[in-house]
């Protein structure tokens, strides 16, 4: 059961960065795309399955946030990449900040990846 919901838990992941970055080129080319009622409930449902599998995971692991160091990191990660990506689409007014946006995003994310496959904590380990 771990394996499966690792692999669910990576694959959805990786839809929300490819939604994410879809998104993203569709927000700097201004495109009416953005107004489908798909692409503005798609992504709170993928975040919600994300954070499933990610409490799922914990669960098994009995590693969990605020105990453990890498997964408050992890946790950390999770809501900066989130807050990026908010910041990418819909708070930054100019193609620079969003391309600091999608920078922060990607940054954290690769963050998140970085302590997961170590499990270690580096700021507050």
């Amino acid at each position: 059961m771990y394996e499966i919901t690792k692999h669910l838990h990576l694959t959805i992941m990786l839809v929300s960065v490819l939604l994410f970055l879809s998104r993203f080129v569709l927000t700097i080319r201004g495109s009416n795309l953005l107004n489908k009622k798909a692409l503005k409930i798609a992504p709170h449902i993928i975040d919600t399955i994300w954070i499933i599998t990610a409490v799922a995971l914990c669960v098994m692991l009995q590693q969990y946030p605020f105990v453990n160091g890498w997964v408050t990191e992890k946790l950390l990660a999770f809501v900066m990449y989130i807050f990026m990506v908010l910041f990418a689409l819909k708070l930054a007014k100019t193609n620079l900040m969003r391309f600091i946006g999608l920078v922060g995003a990607i940054s954290w994310l690769a963050f998140a990846g970085m302590v997961a496959v170590t499990k270690q904590a580096y700021l507050f380990g």
